[in-house]
């Protein structure tokens, strides 16, 4: 199975907010739910925790640093996602790494699209309305261990 790692932010101002990330690219553009931790696949032979502060950068073009609690991991679309929370405030203002693919299918045409689009800090309830259903266990998770901490 292959294997992502990722970070969630979070702080506590008026309750519990956490940082997810908007994919990128016309297949999320106009979906409800395509909200998401920021992660992303594992290198062969490189270490989970690394490799989740890298696609952390990557992604929102800023470096994290903090206290970096294990929160656990969960399946989505055949692979092992691996998530660190932190007590951080990275900005909503994100600077992403690009893919390219051909757009529209079958059009010959190549065009570049931000892996990530946009950031935003979310209320927990809030999250579990716009995650990827596959990491909705990432929030309840966040919730029962950043509550209590």
């Amino acid at each position: 199975m292959r294997q992502s790692a990722g970070i969630l932010p979070y702080k506590k101002d008026d309750g519990l907010k956490l940082f997810l990330v908007h994919m990128g690219g016309p297949y999320w553009k106009n979906r409800p739910r395509s909200w998401s931790v920021v992660k992303g696949e594992v290198e062969p032979d490189e270490d989970l925790f690394e490799a989740a502060k890298r696609e952390f950068f990557e992604e929102t073009g800023q470096k994290i640093e903090g206290r970096f609690i294990p929160l656990g991991s969960v399946k989505s679309s055949g692979k092992q996602i691996t998530v660190w929370a932190v007590e951080a405030e990275p900005d909503t203002n994100i600077v992403s790494n690009t893919f390219t693919i051909e757009w529209l299918p079958r059009s010959g045409v190549k065009q570049e699209f931000p892996e990530i689009d946009k950031a935003g800090w979310f209320s927990p309830e809030e999250a579990e309305k716009i995650i990827v259903r596959t990491q909705l266990p990432l929030i309840e998770m966040a919730k029962k261990l950043l509550n209590s901490n």
